[in-house]
């Protein structure tokens, strides 16, 4: 029997089933790899917005990690949004614990309507204690400079913020570009300590996409499972959200989802 690839995702659940779990889920199923979850949090949300969150128990997020790593086993995982600094606490020790090797972590701040998904104190602990952990880490540019500390305009500055990731013990930093609405192209800045190397893509102007990082995570997410390289896993996430995007689904009154299932127009 050929190996199955597992991916787990440690994220908060999206009702409107744009972002999160929802989305990692999605993109998993997609990519041909087998999803699990453990929920940190459940939002009430959809395309206009986040309109109540309810953080789960830590203990509770303990007992899911422990019931699918233990029984069915995981060859990578992503962090999403993490509310609080004790779940925070429990993730670390349990990507320890099990010795999970293959961590993306997407530092989700902020939704696509303005509503704060970390808790101020939350920044901190996550460069201290699942940054130093991660594969590989995905920041957008906002994410970056709250991180950082300071403005990202310039691509010399976002170098040196990409060292500053590698500095806090990541392997692994792709700062993404898709806010930055100064370029023609969609270029993400990927490092991995010793070479920098720019991931560009088309720009397409659309509002439809909420839960964009999510599932460009997600899917290094999965192609690591497959055992493809980090940089490989973000150029074939960098395609994967690309169709995703280009092809929207045009559903709900806001920002729209992009759609999971439109890389398989490649294939026909």
């Amino acid at each position: 029997m050929n190996h199955i690839p597992r991916a787990l995702t440690i994220a908060g659940s999206d009702s409107g089933g744009g972002a999160g779990i929802q989305a990692d889920i999605k993109t998993f199923q997609e990519l041909e790899v087998y999803g699990m979850s453990a929920i940190t949090a459940i939002t009430a949300q959809n395309t206009l917005g986040v309109t109540g969150i309810q953080e789960i128990d830590p203990d509770i997020v303990a007992k899911q990690i422990d019931a699918v790593v233990s029984d069915i086993g995981v060859d990578a995982a992503k962090t999403g949004m993490i509310a609080n600094i004790e779940i925070m606490q429990i993730i670390a020790e349990k990507v320890k614990q099990y010795q999970i090797l293959n961590l993306v972590v997407d530092p989700v701040m902020v939704s696509k309507s303005g509503h704060s998904l970390l808790e101020e104190e939350a920044r901190l602990a996550l460069k201290e204690l699942l940054i130093p952990l991660a594969m590989v880490v995905t920041p957008n540019l906002p994410e970056a400079e709250v991180l950082i500390g300071k403005p990202l305009d310039r691509l010399e500055a976002r170098k040196e913020a990409a060292q500053m990731f590698i500095d806090w013990g990541a392997k692994h930093v792709v700062i993404k570009g898709g806010h930055d609405k100064n370029k023609e192209k969609a270029e993400d800045l990927f490092y991995d300590g010793k070479e920098f190397v720019t991931l560009s893509a088309e720009r397409f102007e659309t509002k439809h996409t909420h839960g964009t990082g999510c599932t460009f995570s997600a899917a290094i997410t999965a192609y690591l499972a497959k055992g493809v390289s980090p940089l490989e896993a973000v150029h074939q996430a960098k395609t994967f959200i690309s169709q995703a995007i280009s092809h929207p689904l045009q559903i709900g009154k806001g920002h729209g989802p992009t759609n999971h299932w439109a890389h398989r127009m490649r294939r026909e």
